[in-house]
């Protein structure tokens, strides 16, 4: 499962059970830390993920800040409501990519870029794991 964690909302992807595709699921909006935590390890529980990737958006010069500081500490709160593995995946610039792809496909709604962002961090993981 990978998650694309941002102020208002976290995109939600899922991958095939080979592990070879990743798809956008869906978009939680973000309410208080509680409920969007309990979304989470619903969604995992429901698709029997085996491990969550996150993508965590370093600054260009490789710097954890602003909103990467509030990824971590989001994910360390998550960490005690799942036994799944968590991972962290650089993020740089994943939702720019998807909104300049889509540009050229078809207009999305905002909402949907944070669940194709999601999946285009997990498709990287993927492919980096079958490396």
């Amino acid at each position: 499962m990978g998650l694309d964690i941002g102020d208002r909302r976290i995109g939600v992807a899922l991958s095939d059970p080979e592990g070879i595709l990743a798809s956008p699921l869906t978009v939680i909006t973000r309410t208080d830390e509680a409920a969007d935590i309990e979304a989470i390890v619903t969604i995992a529980r429901r698709n029997k993920a085996g491990r969550i990737i996150v993508g965590l958006p370093i600054s260009m010069d490789g710097r954890l800040r602003g909103q990467a500081e509030k990824v971590t500490a989001f994910i360390e709160k998550l960490r005690v409501h799942t036994d799944l593995p968590i991972e962290f995946r650089d993020e740089r610039l994943s939702t720019v990519s998807v909104k300049r792809m889509m540009q050229s496909v078809r207009r999305t709604k905002n909402t949907e870029h944070d669940a194709m962002a999601a999946a285009l961090i997990l498709q990287g993981y993927l492919e980096e794991a079958r490396s």
